[in-house]
């Protein structure tokens, strides 16, 4: 009996053993490790400088590090804090602007966008009365995306790029299709200047910034040249040489995205959206709003799944935001690219889960793959060579180009030469809804100066030019040769008087109008043009007004300005391809003048 009760307790004891084996708490394993290797495979196998990752779960971070260099020269490492520029991660942050105006009644998603900001003017009648505010947060205003305007043709007047609007053609009626458009998260911006009073850095800093204790956030790159950590910006020459990038300032773009931040902040931005739009348990969003903005309001395109990832699913915007469904997990993310910077802000409400990369590279696949790489891991799926994968597609993509050029044959016309000599392409051009380029000539070549670029136009047939980029350092590279073309036209009279340009992919192109260049001249030399002119019998007078602006009077005419841009030659400024020349004698006085006109040149004597 005794040997049964020992057995018995023995069993009891063992039995005891193994349910607390059982109870005692199983080591968490390490969901990041072995991560350090991969980020530090992905800046080597895509030439980056750096970047930086923070990855959220409900409301902590989890994970954050920097990797590679912030200066790639100097060797200096990129930290958590490290500032970046996030480019069109921005547009959440402004379109949340409009969400807590919509909370206090001060506008309607669903009201024309002209009742909150009536100098706004669209391209036609239509536009502008039916334009809401939903269609400019979900890009389904029916324009194309307009970019060159903004980008090409710098301004730091928000003012100016509204004007600009009025002439921008769209590609598509109004929600027919989804169409990316900075311009239309610029507006939103601006709505919210007119409603608080405020500038839209000052709304977003007070509203947003501050409860989130987004401290070293900024809105500017000249404010970030100053960060004792910020970032430089790099691109890549010839695929694998990494080069330093000028930061390009977009403050007038503002709206769509000139915020720059780092991981850590961003971290807290993110938390807030996981969390239904609180913050350590305070409201900074409203729920409705972010229920709304994460949720689909435009399908972006129609397509099925493909074979090689059958569990990445649908594409559609929100405000601010683009849904898609990742292997299951409904992923709500944005990208942004600005010079020499790209960056993902991605969440997945469902999971509680967020991420933020943030790189120095110019275009860069890098935020992807990282973000992607710490998503599986964060969702526990099975590993997938994101790296791998994506460079495969992309070394695909280049050969499948080269391939395409080798069997293109050129248009080009061989043994042809231009209409005219250089010197009279040379001018200011214009169009209303992207700005002035000038066309000049040095060293017998034509070249374009376009915002801040220099280029060197090489004639390819007839009245039509290659562009190439002119480095100020490295000179012309002519194996980088742009797509676009620049073609020369010319009036009845033969003058060159504008170019086409095809700026915009949608639509045909642009016609900028020229100008000729106005050159410098004082009040002394203009008095020299004053009196009275007969022609035909008409008076015709030049005169002088605000000490430095030359006019002529033809009876039953208005008043023309003329502008200088030859030795005793003017052009009218409002009449394209008219001008006066002013006949001078052996002494230098003016002795009459012609009426150059496409329809003829008419003489006048002075009196």
């Amino acid at each position: 009996m005794k040997k049964i009760m020992l057995a018995v307790m023995v069993m009891a004891i063992a039995f005891a053993a193994i349910a607390q084996k059982k109870t005692k708490p199983t080591p968490e394993i390490d969901r990041f490790a072995g991560l350090d290797t991969a980020f530090e495979r992905v800046l080597k196998e895509w030439y980056a400088a750096g970047f930086a990752v923070a990855v959220v779960e409900k409301d902590k971070v989890v994970y954050a590090k920097g990797f590679g260099f912030k200066d790639y020269d100097k060797k200096i490492p990129v930290t958590p804090n490290t500032l970046f520029a996030i480019g069109s991660c921005t547009k959440a942050f402004t379109s949340s602007m409009i969400g807590l105006l919509q909370k206090d009644g001060k506008v309607s998603l669903d009201k024309p966008v002209r009742n909150y900001l009536p100098d706004l003017k669209f391209y036609n009648d239509d536009m502008n009365a039916h334009i809401i505010l939903r269609d400019m947060m979900s890009h389904r205003t029916g324009l194309p995306r307009h970019d060159y305007s903004w980008y090409g043709f710098p301004t730091t007047s928000r003012d100016s790029l509204l004007k600009r609007i009025q002439f921008m053609e769209p590609s598509a009626g109004i929600r027919e299709r989804w169409q990316y458009n900075n311009f239309m998260f610029l507006l939103q911006g601006m709505i919210a200047e007119k409603i608080t009073g405020k500038k839209w850095e000052d709304n977003i800093r007070e509203n947003i910034f501050k409860p989130l204790g987004m401290t070293r956030t900024l809105f500017s790159v000249t404010d970030m040249a100053k960060s004792d950590d910020a970032s430089l910006g790099y691109g890549l020459k010839k695929d694998s040489i990494i080069k330093k990038l000028d930061y390009y300032n977009i403050d007038a773009m503002g709206p769509a995205g000139s915020i720059n931040s780092s991981v850590l902040e961003m971290a807290n931005w993110v938390t807030t959206w996981i969390n239904g739009g609180k913050f350590k348990g305070k409201e900074i969003l409203p729920a409705a709003y972010v229920t709304d903005a994460m949720s689909s309001q435009m399908v972006v395109g129609a397509a099925l799944p493909t074979k090689e990832k059958p569990d990445v699913q649908f594409a559609t915007y929100g405000f601010g935001w683009m849904m898609a469904s990742y292997k299951g997990h409904y992923r709500v993310e944005h990208g942004g690219n600005i010079d020499g910077f790209s960056a993902s802000t991605c969440f997945f409400p469902s999971d509680s889960v967020g991420i933020v990369v943030l790189s120095n590279q110019n275009g860069s696949s890098v935020p992807s793959i990282v973000r992607n790489l710490i998503a599986d891991r964060m969702l526990k799926l099975p590993y997938f060579d994101w790296s791998t994968d994506l460079k495969r597609a992309a070394d695909k993509a280049k050969i499948a180009t080269k391939e395409a050029e080798k069997t293109k044959s050129s248009s080009r016309k061989t043994d042809t030469k231009p209409s005219h000599p250089l010197k009279d392409y040379e001018g200011l051009y214009s169009h209303p809804a992207y700005g002035t380029l000038e066309i000049m000539v040095a060293n017998d070549s034509l070249f374009a100066k376009v915002g801040k670029d220099i280029l060197w136009l090489n004639h390819y047939h007839y009245d039509i030019f290659e562009p190439y980029d002119k480095d100020p350092v490295e000179g012309i590279d002519t194996a980088d040769k742009s797509p676009q073309r620049f073609q020369f036209q010319m009036n009845e009279a033969g003058d060159i008087n504008a170019l086409s340009l095809a700026l915009e992919a949608t639509l045909a192109p642009l016609k900028f109008a020229r100008a000729p260049k106005p050159k410098e001249i004082t009040k002394e030399e203009l008095q020299k043009y004053i009196g009275e002119y007969e022609l035909g019998g008409v008076i015709v007078k030049a005169y002088i007004k605000s000490d430095k602006t030359l006019f002529v009077m033809i009876p039953g005419q208005p008043e023309y300005e003329l502008v200088p841009i030859e030795k005793n030659k003017f052009s009218l400024k409002v009449l394209s391809s008219y001008s006066v020349l002013f006949d001078t004698d052996e002494k230098g006085e003016t002795t009459g003048l012609t009426f150059i006109q496409p329809n003829g040149n008419f003489k006048a004597k002075k009196k």
